[in-house]
């Protein structure tokens, strides 16, 4: 299962202006909160008078969202700060921090979710679990429609202003729709004589949490080590710029990630008899036509060599 991690291309990084992304940002936020807050509210009311451990644990995935959604509009908004003194290359790589924390949140309630249930399995008679009521079975109905429409939005709007601490909570709603589906077969199960089946889910709602914790961290931290992107994106980045006036060919083209945005080394071949002027031009219309063409770029560091007749240059 893939979490969907905002990355960058040609086409969808046309993000809307700064106005735009703050009322995205904060519509997600209410959203998330408000959403959450009210679900969690009604699984706590249904697990505990439904006598239901699955819905109960459900209910703690869902307060943690509450919690994850903050941590996501905090990080984001410290990341729209511009560079300063003290950090003069910005600071897009608070998200990162923020999926980091929202990734842990989402690997210590997995943990603390399947330790719950493992205990109860194997904590005395199956003839003392109780059966879940009907009320436990239509809160799980009423959580996996809700979360699963939140998951949708949420990552809508993460694609929509590339934001990689969004995309992590949106598969945090997604995490929870997954528990919820645990949840209600659990419920169903141990509703028709099979007891066990309530804690087993929990066990299986465990495993779901941290499937989606994992993914959340790896690719938090393959953007805060400078990995570069995808042969895909590269070779777009390539093909542009042997299509611009005065470049023979490129040399070397390096990428890596910063953060949500992208940092661009290239060297190309321009003709060596040329003055410094004219190459100077060149490298300065390779510059500016590539942050022009490819919004998710930050930064774009030109160097240009005498033209050799290198393997793989325009021809």
């Amino acid at each position: 299962m893939s979490t969907g991690s905002v990355t960058p291309n040609k086409h969808s990084n046309v993000q809307p202006g700064e106005k735009e992304i703050a009322r995205i940002v904060n519509r997600i936020s209410f959203a998330g909160i408000a959403g959450n807050i009210v679900l969690s509210a009604f699984k706590l009311f249904a697990g505990s008078a439904g006598n239901s451990g699955a819905m109960l644990s459900d209910a703690v995935h869902s307060l943690s969202d509450v919690f994850s959604t903050f941590i996501a509009l905090i990080g984001v908004r410290l990341s729209r700060h511009g560079a300063d003194k003290e950090h003069p290359y910005g600071h897009e790589r608070l998200e990162c921090v923020a999926s980091l924390i929202l990734g842990g949140i989402l690997l210590i309630t997995g943990t603390g979710i399947g330790y719950a249930g493992i205990e109860k399995i194997f904590s005395g008679s199956r003839a003392d679990l109780e059966v879940p009521g009907i009320i436990a079975l239509a809160a799980a109905i009423v959580s996996i429609l809700v979360k699963e429409g939140m998951f949708w939005y949420t990552r809508w709007c993460a694609v929509r202003i590339n934001s990689s601490a969004f995309m992590a909570d949106a598969w945090h709603h997604r995490s929870d729709a997954f528990s919820s589906i645990g949840s209600l077969v659990g419920i169903a199960g141990a509703r028709l004589g099979f007891p066990i089946l309530d804690p087993i889910a929990s066990v299986i709602i465990c495993l779901f949490i941290l499937k989606v914790a994992f993914d959340i961290l790896k690719d938090a931290v393959n953007k805060m080590t400078d990995s570069s992107c995808d042969e895909q994106f590269e070779e777009q980045l390539r093909q542009f710029i042997l299509t611009q006036e005065g470049v023979l060919g490129v040399d070397v083209l390096r990428t890596r990630i910063f953060g949500t945005r992208v940092y661009v080394d290239v060297e190309i071949a321009a003709d060596g008899s040329r003055t410094l002027n004219e190459v100077h031009d060149v490298a300065e219309n390779v510059h500016d036509g590539l942050e022009a063409e490819f919004p998710a770029l930050k930064h774009v560091m030109i160097h240009v060599n005498p033209y050799r007749g290198k393997q793989g240059v325009k021809k």
